[in-house]
């Protein structure tokens, strides 16, 4: 099945990486083109992809970590400047919503002098989004657990995390962004999957495969590789062959383009 395509901007894990840029991934789909999470340098490799700002239909931000929403300003400033003319909505934990309006604000990025309307929409679990001809589910995740264990008694509702499931054209996506666990997956793997996009950073590579090895998803992109993981890749391939038992499967670079 041919029917999109997801563009790799940045595969890099938490850590400042000297050879991978940090998450941002570009799904098109059912005509619909979506972005998902805004590491850094993403103004850099949207340009560089020659990619018009106005084809990109709606964005979603995972989590708060920097490395998933640090070139958000920037990405916004260069759709600004490079003229992009069509409401952008921009799907956010809860909590960001205020924090980035007041961020924008002070970075002189209001809606009035944009060219578009900027619309920072606070995700729900489990309500799927319409973008065009697709829709975007996210479902919670406990990538953020003991954070919000250790630090969440004066800060109620701030550590929001999500993964989520892309559907249109008879194709469903799984997008993992960051866990807590494996089975953070579980809402996404109700029904097959044609292609998981799945973060191997905060666990095992032997637990991540030997726990996908018979579900059903036809085939799997690994991204996020944590720095030992990324660094024996020839080692982790080898144990991906050994475990994951027949499933395709492919560790992606920055800005690879992989199609389904």
């Amino acid at each position: 099945m041919r029917n999109g395509s997801v563009t790799c901007f940045g595969v890099g894990d938490g850590w400042p990486c000297a050879d991978r840029g940090h998450a941002a991934f570009l799904y098109r789909l059912a005509g619909s083109t979506i972005l998902i999470d805004f590491g850094e340098p993403l103004a850099a490799r949207v340009r560089a992809a020659r990619l018009d700002y106005n084809l990109i239909d709606a964005g979603f931000l995972s989590h708060l970590h920097a490395d998933h929403y640090g070139g958000l300003f920037m990405f916004l400033q260069g759709a600004w400047l490079e003229g992009r003319t069509r409401r952008l909505p921009i799907h956010v934990p809860r909590p960001a919503v205020k924090p980035l309006k007041a961020m924008l604000e002070a970075g002189l990025l209001m809606n009035e002098l944009l060219d578009f309307e900027l619309k920072l929409e606070p995700l729900k679990a489990r309500v799927p989004v319409p973008v065009k001809a697709s829709k975007v589910t996210a479902y919670p995740t406990t990538h953020l657990a003991k954070l919000q264990a250790r630090f969440g008694r004066n800060r109620p509702g701030l550590f929001q995390s999500f993964c989520f499931l892309i559907e249109g054209g008879g194709v469903r996506i799984g997008h993992s962004a960051d866990l807590g666990c494996p089975e953070d997956l579980l809402p996404l793997l109700k029904q097959p999957l044609d292609l998981l996009v799945c973060e191997l950073s905060h666990f095992a590579p032997e637990d991540l495969f030997g726990f996908l090895r018979d579900k059903p998803v036809k085939q799997v992109v690994f991204v996020h590789l944590n720095r030992s993981a990324w660094k024996n890749l020839e080692r982790t391939r080898r144990l991906a062959v050994q475990r994951l038992g027949g499933i395709r499967h492919v560790f992606a670079r920055d800005n690879q383009v992989i199609r389904f």
